[in-house]
């Protein structure tokens, strides 16, 4: 490598690093870092996409995933107002040669929206968050929930809960559209005891499995034009809908909704990882044995300290004389800090110190547990949204990967400290070279499955031929956007998981929203993964796509990434 090729590698590093941070603070203070500049203005830099329909409000924009490694710097975006708009939109990219993708928070890593590099000039992005948000809840037990694709997560459970209804499980984050987190199958952690008997209508894998209709901008052959058709969950095509990877324009979703219930969440930051991630059977206060006790928990764990972040949630229907209670969520305000300390040492990484990785995740821990002690969080309870949702929009942007590990109740111990072990061997190999290719947590979630007339493409789609596998291990691991030797280590890592879960005791599926396919460039190239390892861990993958194409047979719904992953 070249003196000048150095410099611009160190450069573009040291920018990404910085640049994570960075966008922690600017969301922090409200600041919009991508530009929107109306159509027909001076300003404007890109070519009008032609005879575009009248009275739907499009601007030239910038699109930017969550962790800064996409950015497409100019892309026309359309904010659709009524799903009819969309329908509109999707007829005039019919026949003028466009495409259009749905856009929602944008909270996401994947290529699903817009490739990296790639050629927009043909694409519009619809916007669904400025108008496409309708809510309305019906009670009942169970009652359910009616959202278009732009509503948040955190509007849908706050009405939720003036209803007396809520969600089982739901993601950390609620600033997230409901139309984004069921195109990838989102979910939280949780499952139940073996002696909870949950409310009528509780969910306990992702999100897409609790859909009961939906409606979408779909082809009609009979009127050679695209139209909205509503699916109800009796209808076997929905199963492709459920979870479509944005190869489809899902405008209106209904949910069932549980009676809510009170959670306590107590934040354990005194056991050794050895401990919590140690082989099974060996006792002591394992993810297993949380797992029985609670059905609830979460671990957080940054590489080169010793114990991690435990969060773990009982059902408490009164509150716990120790607990404090919450009203609202995002409890663990100091999990959204950056410390002036930790941005000199974000520095000093991206300029080639990773040997300072070991004093950046001690320091990030210890941030957790002071934190705790700070805000007095360590011993919440509330209504489930309020302990569910941690993680806002202020947090800090990482690069996370991440896998869908399903396997029986009794073998989650096992799936979790093989992973483990051959992380921290992977980790020391690579730190006995001078490399320190990862400065984020491993976080590791646990659901059930979905069933089999559910989402045919969730990662945690029940197996027919393995009914014993009725649970999923979500493992992801992350890094800062920037990190040298990162691609290398996900890969490695990669390989061993797919070499690993190969049907034994359990079998692996991507998480659709994270990293995964590595190759030494980075995540989403590796063609043996994306051509064979991920449609062959979908037994009706096939089925899925040729619905999808059937319903969008020009493609409209696509993008390039797309195109080769489910052609």
């Amino acid at each position: 490598m070249s003196d000048d090729s150095a410099r611009r590698t160190s450069l573009t590093r040291r920018t990404l690093l910085t640049g994570a941070a960075a966008a922690g603070l600017a969301a922090a203070a409200g600041l919009q870092p991508a530009h929107r500049i109306p159509a027909g203005s001076a300003a404007a830099t890109l070519t009008p996409p032609p005879d575009f329909p009248a009275g739907i409000p499009l601007s030239q924009q910038a699109f930017r995933n969550w962790s800064l490694e996409i950015v497409v710097e100019g892309v026309w975006t359309a904010s659709a107002r009524t799903p009819d708009d969309v329908v509109t939109l999707a007829n005039w990219a019919h026949q003028h040669g466009y495409r259009l993708r749905a856009r929602g928070k944008g909270h996401t890593w994947s290529p699903l929206v817009v490739p990296a590099g790639a050629d927009t000039n043909r694409t519009v992005i619809v916007d669904t968050t400025s108008h496409l948000t309708a809510v309305s809840v019906r009670g009942g037990n169970p009652g359910s929930v009616t959202a278009q694709a732009g509503a948040t997560l955190d509007r849908i459970l706050a009405l939720l809960e003036e209803s007396g209804l809520g969600l089982a499980t739901t993601t950390a984050p609620g600033d997230l559209t409901i139309g984004g987190v069921l195109a990838i199958g989102g979910h939280g952690t949780g499952v139940p005891t073996a002696t909870e008997n949950p409310p009528t209508g509780s969910g306990f894998g992702t999100l897409s499995s609790l859909v009961t209709s939906l409606t979408a901008v779909v082809w009609s052959a009979a009127e050679a034009r695209y139209v909205l058709k509503t699916f109800s969950r009796s209808d076997p095509d929905i199963r492709a809908f459920l979870v479509h990877l944005g190869r489809a324009f899902v405008t209106e979703v209904t949910l069932t909704a549980a009676a809510n219930t009170r959670l306590r969440c107590q934040n354990w930051y005194d056991v050794n990882v050895g401990t919590v991630f140690g082989p099974p059977g060996t006792g002591g206060r394992t993810i297993g044995s949380y797992l029985d006790r609670t059905g609830r928990i979460e671990a957080i764990w940054f590489p080169f300290t010793d114990v991690p972040w435990l969060k773990v949630w009982s059902l408490a229907p009164s509150k716990p004389v120790l607990s404090r209670q919450i009203d609202t969520p995002y409890a663990y305000t100091f999990a959204n800090r950056v410390t002036e300390e930790m941005s000199r040492l974000l520095g000093e990484i991206a300029s080639g110190g990773g040997d300072k990785t070991p004093v950046f995740t001690k320091l990030a821990m210890s941030i957790v547990g002071s934190g705790l002690i700070v805000t007095g969080t360590w011993d919440v309870w509330g209504w489930s949204k309020n302990t569910l949702l941690y993680v806002e929009p202020t947090t800090l942007r990482i690069v996370e990967a991440g896998w869908a590990v399903l396997t029986s109740r009794a073998n989650v111990q096992r799936v979790v400290n093989d992973f483990y072990s051959r992380y921290q061997q992977v980790l020391t190999a690579h730190q006995a070279r001078g490399s320190f290719p990862v400065n984020g947590p491993i976080e590791l979630r646990i659901t059930g499955t979905d069933p089999l007339d559910g989402p045919l493409l969730s990662p945690a789609r029940a197996r027919r031929d393995h009914p014993e596998w009725d649970t999923v291990v979500w493992l992801d691991f992350a890094t800062y956007p920037g990190t040298p030797g990162a691609a290398p280590f996900f890969r490695e890592l990669e390989q061993w998981i797919w070499q690993t879960y190969t049907g034994s005791y359990a079998t692996v599926r991507p998480e659709w929203s994270k990293g995964w396919a590595y190759t030494d460039s980075g995540a989403w190239r590796d063609p043996a993964t994306l051509d064979g390892s991920v449609p062959a861990a979908f037994d009706e993958w096939r089925t899925a796509r040729d619905i999808l194409n059937s319903y969008d047979p020009a493609r409209v719904f696509s993008n390039t990434f797309l195109d080769a992953l489910l052609p």
